[in-house]
């Protein structure tokens, strides 16, 4: 079992910054990618960014792009989520997600292991 574990969510002004981190342990040797999504109240949960966990090619959501950057920390096990720039409409639990298996990085269905998430709220 993986049980990946995040921290660092809170209260922001709109333009601030927020760094999540996201620390994994069990049977972390096999991971492939790790990833973070959000979910807001009433919506679905939606991707934000994923890192390749040998290679640490990264991907991420166009809302994303630009203002947000993931990195990773093997010797860890930890992924971490710098947050720069932010919105109101960032507003979410932020859930970390990790898998052991190749599939879309994007997709909410590709991923087996999810921590319970860190709430960050920007006010406007």
């Amino acid at each position: 079992q993986v049980h990946p574990v995040e921290s660092g969510g809170g209260l922001v002004q709109a333009g601030g910054s927020l760094r999540l981190s996201c620390a994994s342990s069990g049977r972390t040797f096999s991971t492939l990618t790790m990833a973070w999504f959000r979910q807001a109240p009433g919506l679905e949960r939606e991707f934000v960014a994923a890192i390749t966990w040998r290679g640490g090619t990264t991907f991420y959501a166009a809302s994303a792009k630009g203002r947000f950057t993931i990195s990773r920390d093997n010797a860890k096990n930890t992924v971490y989520l710098q947050m720069n720039s932010l919105k109101p409409e960032d507003t979410a639990v932020y859930l970390c997600a990790q898998r052991s298996r190749s599939g879309p990085y994007s997709s909410v269905d590709g991923y087996d292991y999810w921590g319970q998430g860190t709430t960050v709220t920007v006010s406007s």
